[in-house]
């Protein structure tokens, strides 16, 4: 069960640490921590942003009850300008296959939407593509 934002957090940048580590490799930058973009090569950046906490359970005399948090993870795509789509998508879709619907650590995602491209890109200069997926995590 997850029980803090963290452990949420956790658990989805985990995931994708551990995609992204596989090869072909590509660097991953996260909220809050230092990141220098590579130069002309791939590289994603993942977010997540918390939304409502409502209570999914009645906390029962010395039990314990649980809320419902509902959030958006964000991961940008970046690749190369002037060299077609097919390696975001293919990076998009690698990402997309990890939380299209997916459930683990009390989280459950709906269908995961994107790639989207994002006009103009930032930074620039590269082609930049967006996925969402929103979730419900359980905490207690």
């Amino acid at each position: 069960m997850s029980s803090t934002y963290n452990d949420v957090r956790a658990a989805i940048e985990g995931r994708i640490a551990t995609q992204m580590a596989l090869s072909p490799a590509y660097p991953v930058s996260y909220q809050n921590v230092p990141f220098t973009p590579p130069n002309n090569t791939p590289w994603v950046q993942a977010f997540i942003r918390f939304g409502d906490n409502s209570y999914a359970t009645l906390l029962p005399t010395g039990g314990v009850g649980f809320n419902r948090q509902t959030g958006t993870l964000v991961i940008n795509v970046f690749t190369p300008q002037g060299q077609g789509t097919a390696a975001n998508f293919t990076i998009a879709e690698r990402l997309k296959d990890l939380f299209d619907r997916a459930k683990f650590s009390s989280i459950i995602f709906d269908a995961a939407s994107g790639p989207a491209q994002v006009t103009p890109a930032a930074p620039e200069p590269y082609f930049q593509t967006q996925l969402t997926a929103t979730f419900e995590a359980y905490l207690d």
